[in-house]
């Protein structure tokens, strides 16, 4: 089943749980589509490739008119390229996952609206985190940074990374609250579903944190009861539901971001959630996951807290 949407239409329907990618030609984005292609096969999901030409008419295009070029000839170039585009992922994902049913949406507008008004119906979006030129670039880079912010589904981004490095599964944070329950979720599924092992830290912050910087904590080490409870408590519930994921707690003293960060550099995955709230513990979980977002070497997915975790008891 195929199904290609117009550039100017506004609201788009994809399949629901649809795993959306963005698309524009660059060797980040095209690592995100194989990622994404992966992930729709692992999950039986369908895909939808993304492509967002940006806005015309606006004030950056209205030199345009003043130099005597028709907008309208502008734009089904711009269509022509995009669908050249999304043809070209379409072939990648038939070579790499052909058992993936393929969705395509191509929109005249930002891609950061393309992007968010598709997350409301699906399971998760996937964006590299470079572009290609200046005008491509608008499809990732910052773009990332300010979909994650604001999706309604968990958003991955491929980050930049040594491939020679030695990577030992999947990284998530937790603080031992309902806060951490949607992104502990996702880490295990993405862990079962890959057959890699799972890394739970704690990360907490004192006053020799603030002298030592961000390290670990060694399993003997002693005087930290309260904190290994917390962590276990974090994770019960998860080892009955994913009884198959080879799971390893893990805690660490400094601010979290930075031992996110730190212990990025040796994972495939780091999962984040990200805290729409306005209050202050939802600001310093915001600037968390932007920070690993933006600092990690590994592949990095934010997940959105869910709204009824969010509401006042």
């Amino acid at each position: 089943m195929e199904s290609t949407h117009a550039a100017g239409a506004h609201h788009v329907k994809v399949p629901a749980g649809t795993v959306v990618v963005g698309v524009d030609g660059s060797r980040s984005a095209d690592q995100a589509l194989d990622w994404a292609a992966e992930e729709a096969s692992l999950e039986h999901r369908p895909l939808t490739l993304v492509h967002a030409l940006g806005p015309l008419g606006t004030s950056g295009t209205a030199w345009l008119d003043q130099a005597g070029v028709n907008q309208r000839d502008i734009l089904d170039a711009m269509r022509a390229d995009g669908q050249s585009l999304l043809d070209t992922a379409r072939v990648r994902v038939a070579r790499k996952a052909p058992d993936v049913e393929v969705h395509e949406v191509l929109r005249l507008v930002d891609p950061r609206e393309a992007l968010l008004d598709l997350s409301h119906e699906a399971a998760a979006l996937v964006l590299g985190s470079r572009g290609r030129g200046p005008v491509r670039s608008l499809v990732l880079g910052s773009v990332s940074v300010g979909v994650s912010r604001h999706a309604s589904c968990p958003v991955v981004i491929l980050r930049p990374h040594n491939q020679g490095v030695v990577r030992r599964g999947v990284l998530v944070g937790a603080d031992g609250t309902e806060r951490s329950r949607a992104s502990l979720e996702f880490a295990y599924r993405q862990a079962s579903l890959r057959r890699l092992p799972l890394t739970v830290m704690h990360c907490f912050w004192d006053a020799q944190g603030a002298t030592s910087g961000a390290h670990t904590i060694p399993d003997s080490a002693e005087g930290y009861d309260d904190q290994r409870l917390l962590l276990a408590e974090s994770v019960s519930g998860m080892t009955e539901k994913f009884p198959d994921v080879h799971v390893h707690t893990e805690l660490a003293r400094g601010l979290a971001d930075d031992c996110l960060v730190r212990a990025s550099a040796r994972m495939e995955l780091v999962v984040v959630g990200f805290h729409h709230s306005g209050t202050v513990s939802g600001l310093v979980y915001g600037s968390v996951a932007s920070t690993v977002l933006e600092h990690a070497s590994c592949v990095v997915a934010v997940v959105p807290e869910p709204e009824r975790a969010r509401e006042p008891a």
